[in-house]
């Protein structure tokens, strides 16, 4: 399992974010994409999710382009927005189980647990915390597991426990031999991780 980004370029309201882009992502690594607000982080990690089409370059994932197999990719990530993808209505868990349905996945109470959320799974996420929210939005992440974890700013609105907990976790991940792919302002160490900065791109990591 290996996501090769090769010489993509993001367009955007005429404007060119970036261009000649590449990385090569394998198990057991990490990329932490770093840059200035308006370098293309968020623009970066939707295009390798599928979300906004580079204007050049090809994005492959286990040797096959991301394009031309999209549903076979989907399967094989899961995409964290910075803004919360919760019904407003539905309770913590109903959110969980939506997703987890929606990717295959079962394992909802372990997320409930890991996060810390089973007080709070019969509570609407219309009045819940930003940091409940982002709580709740990552125990997807374990609700319906899958190798390439996309993240943007997974740490934002969490405070030190939960930042240090979401890290083991992704320690794990990538120990395990997972991919991930992470846009943060936060801190985060892990020696699996390689630096990626959209303000100075030298070619290829």
């Amino acid at each position: 399992m290996t996501l090769i980004a090769d010489n993509l370029r993001c367009i955007r309201q005429d404007r060119v974010i970036f261009k000649g882009l590449g990385f090569t992502l394998g198990p057991g690594q990490g990329i932490w994409v770093k840059g200035k607000n308006g370098a293309g982080k968020s623009s970066l990690l939707r295009m390798i999710a599928g979300l906004l089409k580079p204007s050049k370059g090809t994005i492959t994932w286990k040797d096959v382009d991301t394009q031309e197999e999209p549903e076979s990719f989907r399967q094989d990530f899961r995409y964290i927005a910075h803004q919360d993808a919760l019904k407003p209505v539905l309770s913590v868990r109903e959110n969980i189980e939506f997703w987890a349905q929606y990717h295959g996945g079962d394992k909802v109470a372990g997320a409930l647990k890991l996060f810390e959320l089973e007080h709070l799974q019969d509570t609407p996420a219309q009045i819940l915390s930003a940091g409940q929210k982002k709580r709740t939005n990552l125990a997807r992440l374990v609700a319906s597991p899958a190798p390439l974890w996309i993240l943007d700013e997974p740490l934002s609105s969490l405070d030190t426990h939960y930042i240090d907990l979401f890290t083991d976790l992704l320690r794990e991940h990538l120990e395990g031999g997972g991919l991930a792919l992470l846009a943060t302002h936060q801190t985060i160490d892990l020696q699996r991780v390689t630096i990626f900065d959209l303000d100075n791109l030298k070619g290829v990591v």
